[in-house]
């Protein structure tokens, strides 16, 4: 039975290691604390408590790395709170964490790596964006994802696979609460790029059945309303106040596609409208 690591279980991680394990996978998942061991182990997740820093190694992740051939890193930076992975913090910093990350990946079982990025890598581009489109992220969260996928992707000592989410939408990520109640919201005419955690999922499942590696997947529904349709409509559909737009100044937005999804991993959306 093939064994797969993933680093952060939380919104994404927690539901994909339940696919995975409900597929036939031997599981082994991090959290930051021992908190959601009785949770990872009641679905047959082998539970290790991991906290990435800059100064040292976890004394868990030579464990937690034996024995899987695949890894899967679904930690987004984090930008809020005391200890952000700012990139002028270097103490905090989410490449440094990485950089850290590299010599035990190349030291374990691991050959081939999932990364979890985002289209936030593309920066606010007014075009139509693809796979093959230079990346000019501009956020702080954008440009240390862009360092870590090139730190990944150029490493010889393991396969890896890019995948970059749209706006993550499904449990506890309500869209019609994102924009409820607020005015003078900018950009009305933008397209949205969402992607609902099931198709998330899916997407995961059919790289590693495919055993597609050594690129990169855009990963958004392909159904780009409007900022102003979308959210207003999803406000009304749950009764909520809906947001208004300024239209004084032009909009500006990307459009992501997911053809590689499409044509490559023959992935069909789940969750096309949202």
């Amino acid at each position: 039975m093939k064994q797969i690591s993933i680093l952060g279980c939380g919104w994404l991680g927690l539901p994909l290691a339940k696919a995975l394990r409900h597929k036939g996978y031997a599981i082994k998942g991090s959290t930051t604390s021992e908190n959601k061991k009785e949770i990872l182990e009641s679905f047959g997740i082998s539970h290790f408590a991991i906290a990435l820093e800059t100064d040292h190694t976890s004394e868990n992740l030579p464990e937690f790395l034996k024995g899987s051939d695949i890894l899967i890193i679904a930690i987004p930076p984090k930008l809020r709170g005391k200890n952000k992975d700012y990139s002028t913090a270097s103490s905090n910093s989410f490449v440094k964490k990485i950089e850290n990350l590299v010599p035990l990946i190349e030291n374990a079982t691991i050959d081939k790596v999932l990364f979890i990025s985002s289209t936030a890598v593309y920066g606010d581009a007014n075009t139509t964006i693809s796979e093959d489109s230079a990346i000019a992220p501009v956020t702080e969260s954008g440009k240390q994802l862009a360092q870590i996928e090139d730190i990944i992707m150029q490493n010889p000592a393991f396969k890896t696979t890019v995948l970059r989410f749209g706006g993550l939408i499904g449990p506890d990520r309500n869209p019609a609460r994102f924009l409820a109640g607020k005015e003078n919201v900018e950009n009305p005419k933008a397209p949205v790029n969402l992607i609902h955690l099931d198709d998330c999922i899916g997407i995961i499942e059919k790289i590693i059945e495919l055993d597609h590696w050594n690129t990169y997947f855009n990963a958004v529904s392909p159904y780009h309303p409007t900022r102003e349709d979308y959210y207003i409509q999803k406000a009304l559909e749950q009764n909520l106040v809906p947001p208004t737009f300024n239209h004084d100044i032009p909009s500006v937005g990307k459009t992501i596609t997911s053809d590689k999804v499409l044509t490559q991993l023959h992935y069909t959306f789940s969750q096309r409208n949202l």
